[in-house]
């Protein structure tokens, strides 16, 4: 039996998951924890990682190796995405984190990271036609699947976080506000070219502003089961919560059920995404994936150390 820990280093929240797996290639989660240690909070447009937001994930970094330190056959994977992708003191950042917590982070691009979602999804999710969307804290990423094959994939630089600090949508907004991020997300979409052959196909939905509309919705038709894999929505309800969120202001939606208070200040625009998808799209259907870039190594990790041993036999 191995342990596995993997630390994802997002640009809204740390995670930590540690899975066992055994030697014939079958594992299961042992442990999830997560921090929300907004890493990308006040990058602005000149790209640098924040003192205090540097701090706060560090301060995450040092609390998740003690709960996998000591673990017998212990392997650690730790990965970042757009925040540190993005940052131009990307390497002074990353010193920090080899001198104060002891780990390399090794830091993915964007098509590594669209990669891995699309990893973990196909392999939970049988799709065998579908648009992944992932929204994370300071990118977005776009799969397109068909017969259960990756067609295309990109990143873009967009996300919860900083469309929400550039665009002034944290609070109550204003529809001149709402307007001009619209804006620059359609035109980013428009300029993938392949997005076109993704206008008929169901939406499979990533990172945590997607996991929070599932949260929402499941909340709201009073059903307590926590799990949202698999979950599914139409476009009318994705509609219908949007316009709830953008009728309130920030202290209003914090008290909205199912809507993490701490996430309250970024959920308009980590929606923004799927609302600009879905009025391209005419399936009008989206599905919530719970499984992505963490499962997606977790396969990738497998499937090696089998080729592995495939080799030293």
């Amino acid at each position: 039996m191995e342990n596995l820990a993997i630390v994802d280093l997002g640009s809204n929240s740390a995670r930590l998951a540690i899975t066992k797996i055994s030697r014939n290639g079958e594992f299961h989660e042992v442990k999830r924890v997560k921090e929300n240690s907004r890493l990308s909070e006040g990058m602005g447009p000149e790209r640098m990682l924040q003192p205090a937001a540097m701090d706060r994930t560090i301060a995450a970094l040092k609390r998740f190796k003690r709960l996998y330190t000591g673990m017998p056959n212990l392997t650690v994977v730790a990965i970042a995405t757009a925040a540190v992708r993005q940052a131009k003191n990307q390497a002074v950042f990353l010193k920090r984190v080899k001198q104060e917590v002891g780990i390399e982070l090794r830091v993915l691009s964007g098509r590594q990271e669209a990669y891995y979602d699309y990893l973990g999804v196909v392999r939970t999710l049988k799709m065998d036609h579908c648009l992944i969307l992932d929204v994370g804290g300071a990118s977005c990423e776009l799969v397109l699947v068909q017969n259960q094959r990756a067609r295309d994939l990109i990143s873009l630089p967009f996300g919860a976080v900083n469309l929400s600090e550039q665009f002034h949508l944290g609070g109550f907004v204003k529809a001149s506000d709402l307007f001009r991020a619209e804006t620059l997300v359609t035109d980013r979409f428009n300029k993938v070219p392949w997005l076109r052959f993704a206008n008929r196909v169901p939406i499979v939905l990533l990172g945590g502003a997607n996991r929070t509309l599932a949260r929402m919705s499941k909340s709201h038709r009073h059903q307590q089961n926590g799990r949202i894999h698999g979950y599914r929505l139409s476009s009318r309800v994705v509609y219908a919560t949007f316009r709830e969120l953008l009728n309130r202001n920030l202290a209003q939606r914090k008290k909205m059920n199912g809507l993490e208070a701490d996430r309250a200040d970024i959920i308009i625009g980590g929606m923004l995404p799927l609302i600009c998808l879905l009025q391209r799209n005419s399936d009008g259907r989206v599905i919530f994936s719970e499984s992505g870039v963490r499962e997606g190594i977790i396969t990738e990790y497998i499937q090696q150390r089998q080729k592995g041993a495939q080799t030293d036999d």
